[in-house]
């Protein structure tokens, strides 16, 4: 699980925008302005039988301020990514 939905700075982060882009997500800002400092991303990947599925999850981050619900306080009544 992507530890952005519990971070402070999830709506302003250019590597969960990422995130959101790679997973054909929509965006919590079309413009972050958050450089966080060295993001871990894990990347796992799943052969189909007719593609490729990827997916893309922050497990580390320098920058990681908790705050616990930001994700779900953002989009209320939205399931929260997984």
């Amino acid at each position: 699980m992507c530890i952005c939905i519990n971070c402070y700075f999830v709506d302003r982060c250019e590597t969960y925008h990422a995130v959101e882009t790679q997973h054909q997500q929509p965006h919590l800002t079309d413009n972050p302005d958050f450089e966080p400092d060295e993001p871990t991303i894990n990347v796992n990947i799943r052969p189909q039988q007719d593609h490729v599925e990827m997916e893309w999850d922050v497990v580390g981050c320098h920058s990681f301020l908790k705050e616990d619900g930001k994700w779900a306080k953002l989009r209320p009544g939205e399931a929260v990514p997984t």
